[in-house]
């Protein structure tokens, strides 16, 4: 499958995921719980036959170290869906997951003592402040909707406090479970597809603990309007079909992102996915009504311009110019020592791209002179929320 396929993937299915995933929200806001049970059923299903083989691949890391990345995982998918449930807007979770930069930049700093280049600074200054503008915005539309109701207006906008401290931790336990991976990955070699279905299969003990809201919604789903489908002729509820359909552009979307990272470099998925989620954005305000002001639209846009600036477009513009950089062929392979963390073409070889289900940002790593001779390629994709 070619490049433009891949991208064609990766906008259908992302785009209608978020589509469907506001179609089950509008009605049922608390139905988080049920949508990721659901999704990491049918990928861990998809992975048992055609990765594992029924069962008979042993996998090349160890499940020990699998066992702590599903942790972190479960419970970044888990909040994440959950957290739609207080008070969090669709455009607002989009935007706020975008932080995912800030939390990789400062765990990177603070746990793998990284250094990084001024432009990467400005880029997460940005995003900060993008999102800092958003959320501020919503706060107001939070109080403004309860206005005349003082207790009912200070519970919705404590819940909403809640939502967003909720987001808050996702993004760093998702940051921390990116550098736990970088390092599995540099002792045991990138493999992807098999992180995809341990990381949805070994989680799914961890739902009965949320049996109950689970099935719960079940019997919501069951008793909403029934649809006639055409190609079987039966009337099903319309929230199991939207369920379904989540479902399904869910595994497409990432399924593109995967195809998308073998056939073109890191930098080309980062901008792909960026541009997905803006169009995400747009028709999540659109068709859907949400309430979205002048200021949601200058963060939005400051948003996108810090995680465009973090991709560094022109990563020529960095050769010769990162304090302490240099280059060199060695057996045919690209080798960099770049002190300054920009990107150079060697460096792009070893960046990695990381995409969120739903709404997310992939993240570019820059080039970690610690890690010696890339391997060519080195390209990956780790699913996370």
């Amino acid at each position: 499958m070619g490049t433009v396929s891949a991208i064609l993937l990766v906008f259908l299915g992302c785009c209608s995921n978020v589509v469907s995933l506001e179609l089950l929200v509008r009605e049922f806001p608390g139905c988080g719980n049920i949508v990721t049970f659901a999704q990491f059923v049918f990928i861990a299903l998809e992975g048992f036959v055609f990765e594992t083989r029924l069962g008979t691949k042993k996998p090349a890391i160890p499940i020990s170290n699998y066992v702590i990345m599903v942790t972190m995982f479960f419970t970044v998918s888990v909040i994440n869906n959950y957290a739609l449930n207080f008070n969090i807007a669709m455009p607002l979770h989009m935007i706020f997951r975008s932080g995912s930069l800030i939390a990789n930049m400062v765990l990177g700093i603070v746990l793998l003592k990284k250094r990084y280049s001024p432009s990467k600074y400005l880029s997460i200054a940005f995003v900060s402040a993008g999102i800092f503008i958003c959320t501020i915005m919503s706060a107001k539309q939070v109080n403004v909707a309860s206005e005349g109701q003082e207790e009912r207006g200070l519970y919705a906008f404590m819940r909403w406090l809640v939502g967003i401290g909720m987001l808050t931790f996702a993004l760093i336990m998702s940051a921390r479970m990116g550098i736990f991976q970088e390092t599995l990955y540099k002792k045991y070699g990138k493999h992807s597809k098999e992180a995809l279905f341990y990381n949805h299969f070994l989680p799914l003990p961890g739902f009965l603990l949320l049996s109950t809201d689970i099935y719960n919604h079940c019997v919501l789903f069951s008793q909403s309007t029934p649809v006639l489908v055409p190609l079987v002729q039966l009337n099903v509820p319309v929230m199991w079909l939207y369920l379904l359909v989540n479902v399904v552009t869910q595994y497409v979307c990432i399924r593109g992102v995967f195809i998308l990272t073998t056939e073109c470099a890191s930098l080309t998925v980062t901008l792909v996915v960026t541009l997905r989620k803006f169009l995400s954005l747009i028709f999540s305000i659109a068709y859907f009504q949400n309430p979205f002001t002048a200021w949601h639209w200058a963060g939005t846009a400051v948003v996108f311009v810090g995680t465009l600036l973090y991709t560094e477009l022109h990563p020529h513009a960095n050769w010769g110019k990162e304090h302490g950089s240099r280059m060199w062929s060695r057996g045919g392979r690209c080798q960099a020592a770049t002190h300054g963390g920009g990107i150079s073409a060697c460096s792009l070889w070893h960046s990695s791209a990381v995409t969120v289900k739903r709404a997310c940002i992939p993240h570019v790593q820059p080039f970690d002179p610690s890690l010696g001779l890339a391997r060519f390629p080195s390209r990956s994709f780790i699913p996370r929320s």
